[in-house]
């Protein structure tokens, strides 16, 4: 069902069509309009509304070319009616010859009120002699490329649509309880809609031919993660038995009881670290929710049983924060955790490699460093990755290939909306834990100018004043091309409050500091030695300084939901009440607006990262992961929600009951994305 072009096709046209991802005839079918023009009906000019399409019949009256205010090609097109004024201001001298006075024409576009009246400019033209009958259909417009004119790549596509046979993947019965048009049928109309059908209903992709088309895709999604989901239960596993051993030590020493939503996302590790097939979990809650203590209980529960275990974190200041926070823990138990990262001198790095391979250590924390070479584990029984998100499909597998199949834990503090957890996550198991420990003060958000700075001097100078710390978070480090912006300077910024607060002792760190350096100066801070750390985004995630109870974040517009959440996310993680200014310079766009406004008016990662889905798509959720998902191209996971819901439902019951279906189904979708189960 690949369909592979002919070797007669032209190689010219070939290059251009891949660059549009059309790799076979099958793909020409799923090449879908973008738009559609309606050429289907004649309007009189005298009738035009501004802001409306129409298609207007009429001779050429007056041709001239105009070089005021810049050199243009002016036409007046009469049709009994009245005149309509056609404006060009790129045109060709064939153009000129085909908008010569007395001849015959028909324009497309967009009418408006012009100097001398109504006009369009760059109307589609086309001669029209005594005669000409009208289309029948409305005109599909497709995404293109540069040489692929509109007629060659519609006649490619019309060819395609007339040749191949075109079977329904979906059983008889399913497609009828579903209440789907045909697969042939659908994609026959949305390449050649009859001139009764909705253009709304076209344009909005709620016509039940749309549906048809968003349903398989979704369903190929939903089928290509269930076949990975069923692969890797195939797998055989190390059985990692709860023996409660070094677990129940740990808990009985915590200065802290584990909350219900904690009990159960534990609950559900254990269960699957006990199974001889690998586990594949994501563990994600709100920042502060405590995925740290599950992920180190996960931990030894591989120890109990003589596997190693390794936590890999994306940035070295969060590594180094798990390490000191689980040596803490486990040192009293006999456990000494290892610490491993990209920048550590030669001579300890080997120690560390030498630990790990001789099995002198159980457990090995770090950055990507870990899945390097010549990194070798001794018994490797557990990864946990901790900002999953942030780490490519590449580098999770080259870890994984560090042991014999061993089980998996990944966290992200990045909260992930249900209908995109259905759709990109299907081939794995969720735990949320979706309260935050007793005593958590909510964090207070407040918007701010940038004109009002001073006042924002003083609310930091009180805070400090009082006993407790602030951060001021800059988004870059040094001069580059997006000073063009204003962007502030992190060295600047710590420059000017250096002077502005001279009672202070006001810190710097940011990503080009010597991890040696960055580790010093967050100490100092945790200590309570610097009152004010003046820091770039990374402390996003992980720094954990009880007694930082203020945060002030420069130029929050230009920053994404997420890391606006995740920064927020620093402070509030002790008893006094903590504070959040947001930072913003005018004029504000109305992406940057809507942003402000949800993080503004929420504390739930949740629900911000619902806003975000409706706001931004699925991109910034995914990161990396998207690299190794198949991805959508037509459906949409927020508003096609119930397809969604309908397509993971059929997708079992297709493997199960249908599996040639199944396989045909995911064939005709996926034959060219090879790579899409290697996730």
């Amino acid at each position: 069902m690949f369909y592979p072009f002919p070797a007669s096709f032209p190689k010219a046209t070939l290059g251009k069509l891949a660059k549009l991802g059309i790799c076979s005839r099958f793909d020409l079918v799923l090449h879908l309009p973008l738009r559609y023009e309606d050429e289907t009906q004649l309007q009189r000019i005298a009738d035009l509304a501004p802001g409306t399409n129409a298609q207007i019949e009429g001779e050429i009256i007056h041709s001239e070319v105009a070089y005021r205010p810049r050199r243009s090609l002016i036409c007046q097109l009469h049709d009994g009616s009245g005149i309509l004024h056609l404006r060009f201001l790129n045109f060709y001298p064939s153009q000129q010859k085909q908008l010569a006075v007395g001849k015959k024409i028909r324009a497309l576009g967009e009418a408006r009120m012009g100097y001398f009246g109504m006009e369009m400019v760059h109307p589609k033209c086309r001669s029209a002699s005594e005669g000409t009958p009208l289309k029948q259909s409305l005109t599909p417009v497709y995404p293109t490329t540069a040489g692929l004119p509109q007629a060659t790549l519609g006649k490619h596509i019309q060819a395609a649509l007339n040749e191949l046979e075109l079977p329904d993947t979906l059983p008889p019965a399913l497609l009828k309880r579903l209440r789907l048009p045909d697969f042939a049928a659908s994609v026959q109309l949305l390449h050649n809609p009859p001139p009764d059908v909705s253009e709304a209903a076209l344009a909005e992709r709620v016509h039940p031919a749309w549906l048809r088309i968003k349903f398989d895709e979704l369903l190929a999604q939903q089928l290509s993660m269930r076949v990975h989901y069923r692969k890797r239960r195939s797998r055989n596993a190390p059985q990692l038995i709860a023996r409660n051993q070094y677990t129940r030590q740990l808990l009985q020493a915590l200065p802290f009881a584990l909350t219900q939503a904690q009990q159960k996302a534990l609950h559900e590790i254990r269960h699957d670290l006990e199974q001889a097939h690998p586990m594949q979990r994501l563990l994600q809650g709100d920042v502060g929710s405590g995925k740290t203590v599950v992920a180190a209980l996960a931990a030894l529960q591989a120890i109990e049983n003589g596997y190693q275990a390794a936590l890999m974190s994306p940035t070295e200041i969060l590594a180094e924060q798990h390490y000191l926070k689980l040596r803490d823990w486990l040192a009293p138990l006999g456990i000494e955790p290892v610490w491993l990262s990209g920048s550590m001198k030669k001579k300890d790095k080997q120690a560390a490699a030498e630990r790990i391979a001789l099995g002198k250590t159980q457990l090995a924390i770090g950055t990507h460093a870990l899945f390097q070479q010549p990194i070798e584990f001794h018994k490797l029984g557990l990864i946990i990755v901790d900002e999953q998100h942030k780490f490519g499909v590449q580098q999770r597998l080259a870890l994984r290939g560090k042991g014999d199949e061993p089980h998996q834990l990944m966290m992200s503090a990045t909260p992930i909306p249900r209908t995109l957890a259905m759709s990109y996550y299907a081939d794995l198991d969720v735990s949320v834990i979706d309260e935050l420990p007793p005593g958590r003060t909510p964090i207070v958000t407040k918007l701010v100018s940038d004109a009002r700075r001073e006042e924002v001097f003083e609310r930091v100078r009180l805070a400090c004043k009082e006993g407790r710390q602030a951060y001021w978070v800059c988004p870059l480090v040094e001069e580059s091309e997006l000073m063009e912006v204003e962007l502030q300077n992190a060295i600047e910024t710590h420059r000017q409050l250096s002077v502005a607060f001279p009672e202070l002792n006001v810190g710097l760190v940011h990503g080009r500091l010597a991890s040696t350096e960055k580790a010093a100066i967050m100490a100092a801070f945790k200590k309570g030695d610097i009152q004010l750390l003046v820091a770039t985004t990374v402390i996003e995630v992980g720094v954990d300084v009880s007694n930082a109870s203020m945060m002030v974040i420069e130029h929050a517009e230009r920053m994404g939901l997420a890391q606006l959440h995740q920064l927020r996310g620093r402070v509030g993680r002790g008893a006094a009440q903590s504070l959040c200014i947001l930072m913003y310079q005018q004029p504000l766009s109305e992406l940057a607006r809507a942003r402000l406004k949800i993080i503004f008016e929420n504390t739930d990662g949740f629900e911000i990262a619902q806003q975000d889905l409706h706001l931004r798509g699925p991109g910034e959720l995914l990161g990396a992961r998207q690299s190794g998902v198949p991805m959508l191209r037509f459906a949409d996971v927020s508003a096609d929600a119930a397809l969604l819901a309908s397509a993971r439902d059929i997708a079992d019951e297709m493997l199960r009951d249908f599996p040639a279906a199944a396989q045909a189904h995911l064939q005709r979708w996926m034959a060219n994305k090879h790579d899409y189960l290697h996730a």
